[in-house]
Parts: C-alpha cells; structure tokens; sequence
C-alpha cells in the first residue's frame, strides 16, 4: 500500500447557516489551513476529524491501494482527489494525493 497525505487547502463558514439554524458549539472545527495528515489508507491518521475521514476514506483506500484516474479525468494529477468533508455549516476541502513509499 501506498501512503497518502492529506492536506487541509480551504476552509468556508456559511454564516448564514450557521445563525438561522446551528446550535452555538465550542470549536465546531479545529482543523487549520495547510494542516497535513499521513495514512495508510486503512486508519484514520490522529487529529482527523471523524466526519471528515467518512467523506474521504474510501477516496483514500482506493488511492493507497494503486487506483488512480477517479472519476476519468477530473484532477489534473492522477493519484490525487479533491474531497470536501459533510460538515453543511463549515466545509473544509482536502486534497489527498498518493506518497511514493511504500507504507509500512
């Protein structure tokens, strides 16, 4: 299996949304632009929110696993996807491309 890293490129507030229909939470989302995460494609690495690895993981595993070319086309590097987490409020867009080690 490869290893994929995972880079935090953009976070958006709906404001909006947040204040006709969000109850307040403390630091609903954490996560920092420019963060990076490494996996192996089967675990979600530390500090990853569990929201967000449910939106990419399976976009992960088949990257780590060798696949490549999602969706025919769509990223101009091959061994790399764009992938927003579900979060309708606070949407971060994480781009994921494959490492060339091997994972141990």
């Amino acid at each position: 299996m490869k290893k994929c890293k995972i880079t935090v490129m953009k976070k958006v507030a709906h404001d909006d949304l947040i204040e006709k229909y969000e109850n307040h939470i403390e630091d609903a989302c954490e996560i920092k632009v420019g963060q990076t995460f490494i996996c192996n494609g089967w675990k979600k690495p530390d500090g990853l929110c569990d929201s967000a690895w449910d939106s990419m993981s399976a976009f992960v595993m088949v990257l780590s696993c060798g696949g490549e070319d999602i969706y025919g086309g769509w990223m101009k590097n091959k061994k790399s996807v764009m992938i927003s987490c579900n979060d309708g409020f606070r949407p971060v867009s994480f781009l994921i491309e494959v490492m060339e080690e091997d994972a141990d």
